[in-house]
């Protein structure tokens, strides 16, 4: 029998395909489908998992259209619950797949650094941060043997630039990127110019925005690192997160449709919301850092949708490289400093 999806139509030739997550409470990704005048373009593509890939092509037939008649891909980030089956579309389509050239350059670095190189730099960074020996020899068993601990995945490399500022050339469309990095370097949004088809109904103009991650109705995304082990430059993701939110505000887009949860309006007052919840995180952090702290010591210290010791084994990775964006923007603010010569390094409120 075949499979059968329950799309979203949103008007004006836009509808969403919940696609399913394997074993994550988000549950699943929203794949955006954009009709043009050369054909429908996606919008993510969803995790690379069977029942993923059944569950879009599914949900493109109840669009009125097949994965065959793809004209191209354009991937939000390069996270694999959005560009997972972007390789797979373009396999059965021939459809381009477009990307920022700053998430492009990660996904370029993960398919050809030797495993073990990621595992070595992972051991250097926690074991900077401070994580105890128990988190530390997982890592060394893996490399000691010679497995890679990391996912089999090869993400597809695209071959096309998404560049922020331009059109995207889609015949019949006006959609403009917008780079919002933080979640990934490579964040973008894709701004669509065009009158909403509800506008008579009371909504104002500004188009509708596709916000991937970068702005969700409830849900606070994920700020950590992502870093070239070959690279010592410092970054400052969540900096450049909040500044990108200031951007998406600006637009003022009528409907904002996201990749998790469901579409909403009034963009400016959900971005009000994450700054001021950022603003309070960080002086709850500065409050906790009265007493020196090292990252994984703050990261068992933050507020998390769960205790710390149910907090899997990968996911205070994760904690871990959040804490340590936090403690990089206090730095940058004047707000806390290393502690000289800890080891490993401790931090404390100025």
């Amino acid at each position: 029998m075949a499979q059968v999806t329950r799309v979203t139509e949103h008007g004006g030739g836009v509808w969403s395909i919940p696609v399913p997550i394997p074993d994550n409470p988000l549950g699943h990704t929203l794949v955006h489908l954009l009709d043009t005048d050369r054909g429908p373009v996606l919008i993510d593509t969803g995790w690379d998992d069977p029942t993923a890939w059944d569950t879009l092509t599914a949900g493109l037939a109840a669009c009125g259209t097949s994965v065959s008649e793809v004209h191209g891909v354009l991937v939000t980030h390069h996270h694999p619950d959005h560009h997972g089956l972007s390789g797979q579309v373009r396999e059965a389509s021939g459809a381009w797949i477009a990307m920022h050239a700053a998430d492009a350059q990660v996904v370029r670095r993960t398919r050809e650094a030797e495993p073990s190189r990621w595992l070595v730099y992972l051991e250097e960074k926690l074991s900077a941060a401070g994580a105890p020996e128990e988190h530390l020899a997982p890592l060394r068993a893996s490399r000691a043997s010679g497995r890679s601990g990391l996912p089999g995945q090869r993400p597809a490399l695209p071959d096309r630039e998404i560049v922020p500022g331009e059109l995207l050339e889609l015949p019949g469309r006006r959609l403009r990127a917008v780079w919002t990095p933080g979640h990934t370097p490579g964040h973008v949004c894709l701004h669509l110019e065009e009158a909403h088809p509800a506008a008579g109904e009371g909504l104002p103009g500004h188009g509708r925005l596709f916000s991937g991650d970068h702005l969700l109705p409830e849900i606070t995304p994920h700020i950590g690192l992502y870093e070239d082990p070959d690279d010592t430059t410092v970054i400052d993701p969540l900096g450049d997160y909040l500044d990108s939110l200031e951007r998406v505000a600006a637009l003022a887009p009528a409907e904002v449709l996201p990749a998790h949860q469901y579409a909403f309006t009034d963009a400016p007052a959900r971005v009000r919301a994450l700054l001021s919840h950022h603003e309070e995180r960080l002086a709850g952090l500065q409050a906790l850092l009265s007493t020196p702290l090292t990252p994984w010591q703050l990261a068992e210290s933050m507020e998390w949708n769960r205790p710390w010791e149910q907090i899997p084994y990968g996911s205070r990775n994760i904690a871990v490289s959040e804490a340590e964006a936090h403690l990089r923007r206090l730095v940058k603010l004047g707000r806390a400093e290393a502690v000289p010569g800890s080891n490993p390094v401790m931090y404390q409120a100025i």
